[in-house]
Order: C-alpha cells, then structure tokens, then sequence
C-alpha cells in the first residue's frame, strides 16, 4: 500500500496555531452522543416488555431518534454558517438537556408517544453538534490529515457507545424496576446533568472560528471545480448514499443485536447479559477499531481501508444470516470492528475539496442519518419470525459502502 504523508502535525494551524484544546473540548460531544445513540439499542428490547410491542412497533424508537436527523439537520448548518460553530453547540446541548430532562414527565405519563417525544427533541439535539462537530474536527490541523482527525475524535463516540449498553444494561434490565419505565429515570437524568455542566464549560471557552478550505490539489487548483453545486459533485453525492446506508446498517445491527443473540439457544443468555456483550464485545472492538483507524491511515488510505471494511462486513453479515447459532453471534459481534471507521471516513471523503461549501455539504450529510429511522421497522418486521433474516438489509448497506470506498469517492475532474 502506499504510504501517506503527513504534514505538520494533528493539530497545527496554518500560522502555527495550536488546536489540541479545542480539539479535546469537542471530543467530549463525541462521547456523549454515542452514548445516547447507544442507549436506544437497550431500550428498543425494553420498551416490548414494558410496553408489550413487537420487534417492528419497538424499532419506532430509533425513528424517533434518527428522524429527528431529518428535521434538524438543514436548520442547524443554516446556524452554523451564519452564527459559527460555537453558537451551532450550544443550541445542540440545550436541546440535549432538554430531551434527556423530559423522560421524568414521559415516565408519568407513561405512553409510548412521549418517550417518543423525548428522543426527538433529545437527537435534535444530537444533530447540531453533529453537524458543527464533525467538520470543525476535519478544520482543526492540516488538510491532509483529517481523515485521521475525525477517526481519533470518533474514537471518543465509540467509548460511549461502549458506556451506552453497560450502563443502560445494568441501570434498566438489572434494576428492580428494570419491567417498569421508571428504570429509565436514573441514565437520562445523569446524562441531562453531565450535558449541562459540558454547556456552562462551553460559554466559558472561546473557540476558534476557522474557515474550511480546499484540501484537494486539483479542485483547489480550478475556481470552478470548487464552486461546482453539490448535486454536481460527484464524490459529494456518492459519500450521502454511502452515509445513508451505512447509519441504517449500524442503527439496525445494534436495534436487534440483544434479539439475536437471546434467540440462540444454546447460550442461554440473559437481557443483561446480551446487553453486556453488546457493551463489552461489539462496542469495545468498535471502540478499538476507530483508535487503531486513525494510526492504520498513516499507511494505508482512507477509502482503500473503508472499501476492505465493508467487504468484509459483506461477508460476516452472510454468516450472521446463515448461521444463527455461536458462529452467528461472534460474527455480529465481529462486525463492529469493521463498522469503526466507516461514518467518519465516509464523512471525511464526501467533505474533501468542498472548500467553503463544507458546511452545507456536512448538515447534508449529517441529514443522511435518517437511514438510522428506516432500517430497524424494516428488519424487525423481516425477522419477525427469526431475526438473522433481518440481516440482509445491512449486508445490502455494506456491499454498496464497499463500492464507494473503492470506486465512488473520486471527485470528478
């Protein structure tokens, strides 16, 4: 493989600033929207006993959760471009708070409709910082080396994807209310808490408002190819399919990973158990997959490492769906590590020589993670029966990310 240079290191300004500090600052929003994102794992199998709901009626949570990707996705670039990043965080983390706050009234009330209602003022929440955080990550250093940057930052949201499930397993299903929603109190109030004291960090620090430029030789090299419209991009639309696909893949994996592997007889395995495996397991190598991405890239590139990723995770989802025993379920667990580069190296690809249209292109792409409210209904209904037939819809979702990886993320000259 060839090998990648840097230039200058991570963090280093133009004029020799240095953004580390800002860089560990945004970080911490990685953590904590993965660990709200993986939350929803734990209570899509909660909510059909608390509730009684079927697999597909339960999946409404993750499109409560992700369609709130389709709503605020636009208004939140718009803020970003006129107001700057800072402003786009702090809006995120109100609306964090405030939907994290509110599942004390919804345990009251106790109807599905108003956990609903939480989870989507909570993921719009989630989609301003998304889409200020993760190109302000791909700005903070050198061009060059921000495929690198946003897998390190990235690493960060997989430790909460990690903390989701091991906290949510053990607070929600090993509680003695773990059948009652009250479970639910405890996890969404400390992390309303834990967001808000990341809010009053965030007003007292100023952040660098730095302009995205060009990082493509050729595009920077020709007025026109820069300020092409994004339809007309071509690398640009590719990577919103690739991301589209990709956030259903996952979203639907982690919905039915606790199903599945409770549906394997021979383990005998407990809720809090699955939950624990999901934590322990699928997110630590996905955890671990996204630290050792953002090193792996210093030799290998981007998208040849994104298209091998997928190809393999073409492969396991095969054995998951052929296979629904032990060899099953260490597929699926297996596949997390090969997920863990995926969305910021799709990102990174689809933003590249977008100069000052990397903004739009990123509340774009960020909108993109709607797929995570389509492919949970649909697998849950697929695999109402037996669940491993559910998994065709990510393995479709990977073979195409594969292509992309490989073929599709070129900028047209």
């Amino acid at each position: 493989m060839k090998e990648m240079k840097d230039t200058g290191t991570l963090f280093s300004g133009k004029q020799g600033q240095n953004y580390l500090f800002p860089f560990i600052l945004i970080t911490s929003l990685f953590f904590m929207w993965g660990f709200a994102h993986s939350l929803l794992d734990v209570l899509n199998k909660h909510f059909q006993e608390s509730l009684q709901l079927t697999k597909a009626q339960s999946g409404a949570v993750q499109t409560a959760a992700y369609g709130a990707y389709f709503v605020m996705a636009i208004p939140a670039g718009i803020i970003a471009r006129k107001f700057g990043y800072k402003a786009g965080i702090l809006v995120g983390l109100v609306l964090f708070a405030a939907g994290a706050f509110w599942f004390v009234p919804a345990v009251s009330i106790n109807t599905f409709w108003a956990f609903l209602l939480g989870l989507l003022i909570l993921f719009c929440g989630l989609t301003c910082l998304e889409t200020v955080a993760n190109p302000y990550t791909i700005v903070l250093g050198p061009p060059e080396t921000a495929a690198r940057r946003i897998n390190l930052a990235q690493t960060f949201n997989a430790l909460g994807w990690i903390c989701g499930p091991l906290i949510g397993s053990l607070l929600i299903f090993g509680s003695e209310s773990g059948k009652s929603n009250a479970a639910l109190i405890p996890p969404y109030v400390g992390l309303g808490i834990l967001v808000l004291l990341v809010l009053v960090l965030f007003l007292l620090v100023k952040l660098p408002e730095i302009k995205a430029e060009s990082d493509d030789p050729e595009a920077a090299a020709t007025t026109a190819a820069v300020s092409r419209p994004l339809i007309r991009q071509r690398h640009f639309v590719l990577a919103v399919v690739a991301q589209f696909l990709y956030v259903a893949a996952q979203t639907g994996i982690g919905s039915f990973f606790i199903n599945y592997t409770i549906e394997v007889e021979e383990l005998h395995l407990t809720q809090v158990e699955a939950g624990l495996l999901l934590a322990l397991g699928g997110m630590s190598l996905f955890a671990i997959g996204r630290f050792a991405g953002s090193f792996i890239m210093k030799k290998i590139k981007a998208e040849t490492l994104l298209g091998t990723f997928a190809l393999v995770n073409t492969l396991l989802m095969a054995v998951v769906i052929l296979y629904h025993n032990q060899l099953g379920v260490g597929a699926l667990i297996l596949c997390y590590l090969f997920m863990s580069i995926m969305f910021p190296s799709i990102f990174a690809l689809g933003v590249k020589g977008l100069g000052n249209q990397t903004k739009t292109a990123s509340s774009l792409l960020i909108l993109t993670i709607v797929g995570g409210a389509i492919a949970p209904p649909l697998m849950g209904y697929i695999g109402a029966v037996s669940m491993n037939v559910g998994f065709i819809i990510p393995l479709v979702c990977f073979l195409y990310i594969s292509f992309f990886g490989y073929f599709g993320n070129k900028s047209a000259s």
